[in-house]
């Protein structure tokens, strides 16, 4: 996998950012599986969710690019694919959402959705 120019990584993480930007390059053109967690800032579980999401990059780095969607700063996004709540985590494959997870949920049951993408 390409990697990408410094609007996209964290250096402290693996984790891409996602905008109305770049969606369709890095996500539905990806030709890799996505994993995009659409949060918010103010968002408790959203911020609980934090960490497990960052260790799940990391450990899928090359086989799943995975990152963040910060919905208030990307609202045509939100909108577009009906995130009404979060934390709400989608898994595109081919430019298509294939898999939506809605709430805080453990790392085990990440890694089974990740996998599953694959």
């Amino acid at each position: 996998m390409t990697r990408i120019a410094d609007w996209a990584k964290k250096e402290e993480n693996m984790e891409y950012l996602f905008n109305e930007d770049n969606f369709q390059a890095e996500v539905l053109e990806s030709e890799v599986p996505v994993f995009v967690d659409f949060f918010a800032e103010w968002c408790g579980p959203c911020k609980m969710m934090g960490p497990v999401i960052s260790k799940l990059a990391g450990e899928f780095e090359g086989k799943i690019k995975i990152g963040k969607c910060n919905v208030d700063d990307n609202m045509d996004l939100a909108e577009k694919y009906r995130v009404s709540s979060i934390p709400n985590m989608q898994i595109f494959k081919n430019g298509e959402v294939v898999d939506q997870i809605i709430g805080a949920q453990s790392e085990a049951a990440l890694r089974d959705r990740l996998n599953a993408a694959l």
